[in-house]
């Protein structure tokens, strides 16, 4: 299947600036993508490129196989949700909802029943119609600048990390209605976030900008599980990470302590200087219990995560991370071991 929007060797500059270089892209009909990356990786940039505030320098942005590069944000069948929400203070939820289709002429009875209808998929009363922009609380806020951006019926929707500035439990509930709603849609949803936990819980893939590259594309669990290098794994959670080289029987040596690692089966990198695991892929181990690879080590701090529990261990003067479901029957100060299957680590390019 053709995707609905691509970018074909994407490159912008501003003066002798390098913004993104060679950005290749495919998305889909119908898929939630999020493009993440630290700062200064060119989010920014590639949005603006996308709905059409900005033109790449060279290269070409493709929407159903049709070139776009020229074409104005306001002709294109796209809309754009921005952090700050860019809703009108003085009109109501109901005026806020209608206003694209009243630039475009639609008769005020539809526009009033395309903005009820809204209400109700977005999860607001009727009687939000006539309630003031200003009397809306963050969440409602956001509700009705999606429901604006859908009033239109945009063949893709943009959204410049527009739950940056919401509360953890209100976020996390927005997260699964953005993701329930683009399910109901069946829109394509295009997402900037600097948040993991949010591309996690509501991507179908996702896009890791670095520099002003795209390093790796794939669904949450390929980026997570089977990232293409110590940057990405880094980047998409904590992990331990232990440089590397390899021995002539196939093991591999701590350039730092001299420990022997068994080397995971599966090897992302033939050339990989740098054995990362999860702290969740480590165990504590009761005495007598082995595993591939066996560290020992003092238990130096405990974490409360909730339902997890995460403990540093120091092993040889360094910290490893441990994380754990419920608690262990280990405490502050004790010696414990440590262990993890040889092929839960990852052998990546530093």
């Amino acid at each position: 299947m053709a995707p609905i929007l691509e970018l074909v060797d994407v490159h912008k500059m501003f003066g002798d600036f390098v913004a993104l270089e060679r950005i290749n892209l495919e998305i889909h009909d119908g898929e939630f993508v999020t493009i993440v990356g630290p700062s200064g990786s060119g989010k920014t940039t590639l949005i603006r490129m996308l709905v059409g505030m900005d033109q790449p320098t060279t290269g070409n942005i493709l929407l159903r196989g049709e070139r776009i590069n020229e074409i104005h944000a306001n002709q294109r069948p796209t809309c754009m949700v921005f952090q700050s929400l860019a809703l009108f203070p003085h009109r109501s939820v109901g005026e806020n909802i209608e206003f694209p289709l009243k630039i475009r002429a639609v008769p005020k009875a539809s526009r009033r029943a395309r903005a009820m209808e809204l209400l109700k998929q977005l999860h607001l009363p009727e009687s939000f119609y006539h309630k003031g922009i200003h009397q809306c609380s963050g969440g409602e806020r956001q509700r009705v600048a999606l429901a604006r951006a859908l009033a239109f019926d945009p063949e893709i929707l943009f959204f410049d990390e527009p739950l940056s500035a919401l509360d953890y439990r209100l976020r996390k509930t927005l997260e699964k209605e953005l993701k329930a709603i683009q399910r109901s849609t069946g829109k394509t949803f295009v997402y900037i976030t600097h948040s993991i936990e949010e591309a996690m819980v509501m991507s179908d893939r996702i896009a890791i900008l670095r520099s002003g590259r795209m390093v790796q594309v794939g669904t949450p669990d390929e980026i997570y599980h089977r990232p293409r290098d110590a940057f990405v794994a880094q980047f998409m959670g904590e992990i331990n990470r232990f440089s590397v080289q390899k021995a002539s029987d196939g093991t591999l040596t701590d350039t730092d302590t001299g420990v022997r690692y068994q080397a995971p089966t599966r090897v992302a990198d033939a050339d990989g200087t740098a054995l990362m695991i999860r702290p969740e892929q480590i165990r504590l181990l009761p005495e007598g219990e082995h595993m591939d690879n066996v560290l020992s080590g003092v238990l130096t701090q405990s974490y409360s995560l909730g339902s997890r529990t995460q403990y540093q261990v120091s092993v040889d003067g360094r910290t490893v991370l441990v994380e754990l479901l419920g608690r262990a029957n280990a405490g502050v100060g004790d010696a414990v071991r440590i262990g993890w299957p040889a092929d839960s680590a990852m052998l990546l390019k530093a």
